[in-house]
């Protein structure tokens, strides 16, 4: 549009294009409600009164807010394309995501990247990007896919819908001035850099936040988001499947700092977005909680646009975007319309059939696996103690343990009876053979195995089992399906679900993945497991960045003293 047409039909000189009548608007820059008239021409808005228009629609009163944004997801979580994610989440407000692609990236780099920039366009949700800052997460402790240098990223900086670098998780790397982390940070100053460091406090968080690291979704106390808040970055509140932070740091929210607080879901599962929502349920939740509400949604608008500096995005002002939400009451929070660059793209729950046009966007294979057999997965006990990594629930975090073994033969087993299972990480990037080998407590299967191309972040075969065979048996399933997760008993395929795209996403509508994943949660606790979803517990036994122990395809890995540990204790 314009300039001078904009001002044409601002001054009511010339008729708008669309007029929302009869909205409570919540203005998130005075924290007002106000009964107000909405107009819109060409995607903006133009102004707040009376209008005419070609077009109106009564919103009976209704609230009408800025469309939510989720600050911080891996869209490649949800298993589902961006159109069968948008097709779900539109309807639940959300009008604008800032994804990391840092999963697909691991598998397949540069390729990746591209890919889900292609799958973004011509849907109802805008997408902005974080270029990935560590492929591989860490350099010498697993093996991905890809390694992605500065070099590689920054002609992806000067796109338009990239807005910065992703969450710097090599916090090690920052700290001892890795010179190939430095070169990253340094080519992405302009723009934001987002933090992942769990834990980090006092002098080390001062010289990670000197280089211009500007928030961090990592927080689980209120102690550590307070000194973090205290050090000028923004805290981003998170709520999704596998890790829950809501509750826990709601309380350090007050009308002084609420500005430095946004929503995020990180990890979102098909189960979750269908059933609870999206931004909007963390809305929810927090007005619940006694949050003010005009505050929880500055929180999911105003704030995460100010922050990754979307000019147009987060308010109801003339000249900003029309990215709209219309819905009922504080309490229940339907979502009765949504509106994307003013056109109405769901309603009452449902996205409306012209809203999405998916397109074929091409991408190569993902599966290079080396051949595996039983004695890859045998563990020969060289003492009968050996550490174990400890599950703790809903949190991405572990505990290093140390039990005794059950031995038979000369061999470390797994003992059901104590729900020590055996983890194996099999690398399937360069057919190199690696399979790195341990034992995880937590899980309950009590017969069976379980295995996944999804294991944060290399996306290496993992797998959970009671017995070799059948983890011989899934592994080599996952393989057969072009990645996915399975589930095997007595060597037979109980359920699966296919991920061609990476090995981490399905080609299929988000109805049936997530019929398939019901499939395999219900599999699962038949086969005695006490998780509500083990393979999203399992997918981050591999991610050598968050404390305590884990396992890559290279070994066990002590996060706390970044460096590989020996399986067995003296």
């Amino acid at each position: 549009m314009k300039l001078a047409e904009m001002i044409e039909v601002a001054r009511g000189e010339k008729e708008a294009d669309l007029l929302l009548e009869n909205a409570q608007v919540v203005n998130v820059l005075s924290g007002e409600i106000y009964r107000a008239n909405v107009a819109i021409s060409d995607s903006r808005i133009v102004g707040l009164g009376d209008y005419k228009a070609k077009q109106k629609i009564d919103l009976e009163g209704c609230y009408l807010c800025p469309g939510f944004i989720d600050g911080h997801i891996h869209l490649e979580s949800s298993m589902v394309t961006i159109p069968e994610f948008a097709r779900a989440a539109v309807p639940h407000g959300t009008t604008s995501v800032v994804t990391d692609p840092h999963e697909i990236a691991n598998v397949l780099g540069l390729d990746g990247i591209r890919y889900m920039m292609e799958s973004s366009k011509y849907n109802p949700l805008s997408v902005y990007f974080m270029l990935p800052s560590c492929v591989p997460s860490t350099t010498e402790l697993e093996t991905a896919g890809s390694r992605l240098t500065a070099y590689d990223i920054a002609p992806l900086l000067d796109e338009k819908w990239v807005v910065g670098l992703a969450e710097m998780m090599n916090y090690p790397g920052v700290l001892s001035r890795d010179p190939g982390v430095l070169e990253k940070i340094e080519a992405a100053a302009d723009k934001r850099i987002d933090g992942h460091a769990p834990g980090l406090s006092g002098k080390d968080l001062c010289a990670y936040a000197a280089v211009g690291i500007g928030s961090d979704h990592e927080c689980t106390t209120l102690e550590e988001a307070k000194e973090k808040l205290r050090m000028g970055m923004y805290v981003m509140i998170r709520e999704g499947t596998p890790t829950k932070n809501l509750k826990d740091l709601l309380p350090l929210v007050t009308p002084e700092n609420s500005r430095r607080f946004m929503f995020v879901t990180d990890d979102l599962s098909p189960a979750d977005l269908l059933d609870k929502g999206h931004i909007d349920r963390l809305i929810k939740l927090a007005i619940a909680e006694g949050l003010d509400p005009i505050t929880a949604i500055q929180m999911a608008t105003l704030n995460p646009a100010e922050y990754f500096n979307l000019r147009d995005k987060g308010v109801i002002r003339a000249g900003y975007h029309a990215d709209l939400v219309a819905f009922d009451n504080f309490q229940d929070f339907n979502i009765k319309k949504v509106f994307r660059g003013g056109q109405l793209v769901a309603e009452n729950g449902r996205i409306l059939p012209q809203a999405i046009k998916p397109r074929e966007v091409p991408l190569r294979s993902s599966m290079n696996v080396s051949e595996i057999e039983i004695k890859d997965l045998e563990i020969k006990a060289r003492s009968g103690r050996a550490k174990v990594i400890g599950l703790v629930p809903d949190q991405i975090i572990t505990r290093k343990l140390v039990e005794g073994m059950k031995i038979e033969d000369g061999l470390a087993v797994p003992d059901v009876e104590r729900d020590i299972l055996k983890l194996a990480i099999i690398e399937r990037h360069l057919a190199s053979g690696n399979v790195g080998l341990g034992f995880v407590k937590g899980f309950g299967l009590r017969r069976g195995a379980i295995a996944s191309s999804v294991a944060h972040d290399s996306h290496n075969v993992i797998v959970v089992g009671t017995n070799d065979e059948d983890m011989m048996v899934a592994a080599i399933e996952v393989v057969r399906i072009r990645g996915g997760l399975v589930a095997v008993v007595e060597g037979k395929v109980l359920a699966s679900l296919p991920l061609p795209i990476g090995g981490l996403m399905s080609d299929r509508p988000i109805e049936e993945v997530r019929a398939r994943m019901d499939k395999l949660l219900a599999t699962a606790k038949g086969m005695g497991c006490t998780l509500n979803d083990p393979f999203m517990a399992m997918s981050f036994l591999a991610l050598p960045v968050i404390p305590e122990l884990k396992l890559t395809d290279k070994g066990l890995v002590d996060v706390n003293e970044f460096r590989f540990v020996p399986l067995f204790e003296d």
